[in-house]
């Protein structure tokens, strides 16, 4: 009994070693595998010595095996059964150390693959919800936490407790110039100050995103009226008022905001799409403000989603005219040349001008196929007009995008070889804020007109914030003075002595001066004395078809027919 006590103990204390050794670190294995081994011994030995202790024969009793369990024979068998013994034994360690080592790898493989995972998964959460430049919330988590905010105001007000939520569209105004002056990453820069300085305005409930280019998104949470919203407004307007350091320079911003409150005004699902319509009503009054959203707004921008379809299919059903203005020569008085605006014959809504659709069409991404049709078109009716014995120039609008395009000069080459057409009778103009928004472009492109021989125009002269370094590089032949001046000459002297700075400024530079937005005869007379070279507008004529131009020209019997009308 105290034989067989012995084998239990020492085989729990074997298993126990055994189990230890197992969660064992290379340091303590030998201690363990030492102790495992004298426990066993020990085992060994008091198993044996114990049986032999209880051994106990009578007198006279006879071992028949006494001969055989003696000697070599003997020998050889227990060391034999020994080695055995002792090479499984080690083989069994060894196998079971190994698979220790393996099994210890894979679980911190396992660790380590489980928290790379963690990290992707985190990561791509990341890259789906938040903007890599700015780290705001994107529109796909800024539409999610508005679907939440109305949950939980209708909670809120089926409990009585009235509640509003503001949605602010802000949109930084002359951003452009500064990105494409400055480079990408004094862009890149100004539009993370710009998300920091808004992140700093939100409450704790609050929500700010950046949904693309200049674009940002505030979700208000808890307010009260229309005066919360306008005081958050101006906090915007003044904290991204403030200068922003570039390149060791200080530059200045402003932004447009739109602002839709619910339930008071919009629909749940459309308080984005009315926030931006408020934003464009604000950046159409000048910029650097904000404006409420109203339902007009609303039916606008319905209006506009209509327009845009239409506009797609405009071009393939030939829905589009030309007509065209005709400019006067101030010391001949006879028509020097024609401008040509585009018009828009809506089969439903009718004759639509320029300014309902032009915005739309760069807005949608539409202008530059726009403009290329006018260049077309414009061509054609040169061509025309020379056959029938006419030499006609005429003067078309360029819009930025169209300048950014790669292949605008080659375009425009194609249209006049197309038409067997002069250069010299197609005249290109592009207004002066536009020219400078987007310099290096306009420069670029007009270097390639001029070395086609294209004459060249700046329109709206005055209205911009050119320098006069800028207007010297430009290839201009041309600068057009604004209406917004040439309707105050009669009445403001300063107009008057603006105008007359302008002609001064241009005949000193070499470039001829057209004055638009003519109506009366006194406005005529004192451009004509200020010695403006060309005149343009209604008190001289109104655009008019091509056919009907020619019905005009004839009434003035104008002595053109065969010779340049320039």
């Amino acid at each position: 009994m105290l034989s067989a006590a012995i084998a239990v103990g020492a085989s729990a204390a074997s298993l126990l070693i055994f189990k230890h050794l197992g969660d064992a670190t290379r340091e303590r294995r030998l201690p363990l595998q030492i102790l495992a081994a004298i426990v066993m011994g020990l085992a060994v030995c008091g198993m044996h010595y114990t049986g032999m202790a209880a051994a106990a024969f009578p007198a006279g009793s006879v071992c028949l095996s006494a001969d055989e369990l003696r000697g070599f024979g003997l020998t050889t068998v227990v060391g034999i059964a020994t080695s055995l013994l002792l090479l499984g034994t080690l083989f069994t360690s060894t196998v079971e150390a190994r698979l220790q080592v393996v099994a210890q790898r894979l679980a911190r493989s396992l660790t380590e693959t489980n928290a790379e995972l963690t990290r992707a998964n985190n990561e791509l959460q990341q890259r789906a919800f938040t903007d890599a430049l700015t780290g705001l919330p994107n529109r796909v988590l800024f539409e999610d936490r508005l679907r939440h905010a109305l949950l939980r105001m209708r909670r809120a007000n089926q409990l009585k407790v009235e509640e509003r939520i503001a949605v602010l569209f802000i949109d930084l105004d002359g951003f452009k110039p500064i990105n494409d002056t400055f480079g990408h990453t004094a862009g890149d820069h100004i539009l993370r100050s710009a998300a920091d300085r808004l992140a700093r305005l939100a409450g704790p409930s609050d929500t700010v995103a950046r949904i693309g280019g200049d674009e940002f998104l505030m979700l208000l949470e808890g307010v009260r009226d229309q005066a919360d919203c306008a005081l958050a407004a101006n906090q915007m307007l003044r904290a991204l008022g403030e200068p922003f350091s570039i390149m060791g320079k200080q530059l200045q911003i402003a932004c447009s905001i739109g602002i839709v409150l619910h339930p008071d005004q919009g629909e749940p699902d459309k308080l984005v799409s009315n926030a931006d319509a408020a934003m464009y009503a604000a950046k159409r009054a000048g910029g650097g403000n904000y404006a409420m959203f109203e339902s007009s707004m609303g039916v606008n921008a319905a209006t506009q989603l209509e327009l845009q379809s239409d506009l797609r299919q405009a071009l393939e059903l030939g829905q589009f005219e030309l007509h065209y203005q005709p400019k006067i020569d101030g010391h001949s008085k006879q028509m020097s040349g024609v401008e040509a605006l585009v018009r828009w014959n809506h089969p439903q809504r009718g004759p639509i001008a320029p300014m309902d659709f032009i915005g739309l069409a760069e807005r949608f991404g539409l202008i530059v196929r726009l403009g290329e049709w006018i260049i077309d078109e414009a061509c054609r009716q040169i061509a025309a007009w020379r056959a029938e014995g006419v030499t006609m120039s005429v003067a078309v609008n360029l819009s930025v995008m169209q300048l950014r395009e790669a292949d605008f000069v080659d375009r425009v080459e194609q249209a006049l070889l197309r038409h067997d057409v002069p250069a010299s009778l197609l005249l290109c103009e592009i207004t002066e804020s536009l020219a400078m928004e987007d310099f290096k472009s306009t420069q670029r492109t007009f270097d390639g007109l001029a070395r086609a021989g294209v004459f060249l125009s700046i329109d709206d002269f005055g209205t911009g914030y050119s320098s006069l370094s800028h207007l010297r590089q430009l290839p201009a032949r041309q600068v057009k003075i604004d209406r917004s001046f040439v309707k105050d000459l009669e009445s403001q002297e300063d107009a008057r002595a603006v105008v007359d700075a302008v002609i001064r400024l241009a005949h000193a530079l070499g470039l001829g001066v057209v004055a638009e937005g003519v109506e009366t005869q006194a406005q005529g007379d004192i451009l004509l004395r200020m010695e403006c070279d060309e005149l343009q507008g209604f008190y001289y004529a109104r655009p008019m078809s091509a056919s009907a131009l020619m019905d005009w020209l004839n009434t003035r019997q104008q002595p053109s027919r065969g010779s340049e009308a320039r």
